[in-house]
């Protein structure tokens, strides 16, 4: 709820970032960084046998799910802090992404992580005629109870 709250106390020190040599960057929030670089070693040794184009099969409520998804959860409240935050301040957000390649470590978990066939085995009412559903064609919620 407070990530969308968040990039309005940036707002106010994004003038000072226009005087720098390189280009400049700004991080998101350092806690959440800092939670995000230790589930990248963490999945970085989960992942590390298993080459891009194949995937890894985790099983469910396992150790290493339970990491993957906090991993993916913690993505998902950056992407939420991105599209709070104004374009001039994604810029620097992004630049600062760039530079850590927290980016490309994230591309590369997911085309690891993505199942093959991705069926979906969520309820759904069964018809016969009907397509094959997959996580694509269908809404997910992640609603924790």
């Amino acid at each position: 709820r407070i990530m969308p709250e968040l990039p309005e106390f940036d707002d106010e020190d994004l003038k000072s970032y226009g005087d720098e040599e390189e280009e400049p960057a700004l991080s998101p929030p350092a806690a959440l960084m800092s939670v995000l670089a230790t589930q990248e070693l963490l999945l970085e040794n989960i992942l590390e046998c298993i080459p891009v184009g194949e995937f890894a099969v985790i099983q469910p409520l396992s150790e290493e799910f339970c990491l993957v998804l906090g991993y993916l959860l913690t993505w998902k409240l950056i992407l939420a802090f991105f599209k709070a935050a104004s374009s001039q301040l994604r810029v620097l957000y992004s630049q600062y992404l760039r530079r850590t390649k927290s980016l490309n470590k994230l591309l590369y978990h997911l085309f690891r992580l993505m199942p093959e066939n991705p069926v979906f085995s969520g309820p759904t009412s069964e018809t016969p005629n009907k397509d094959t559903k997959t996580f694509f064609t269908e809404e997910l919620h992640l609603d924790v109870k």
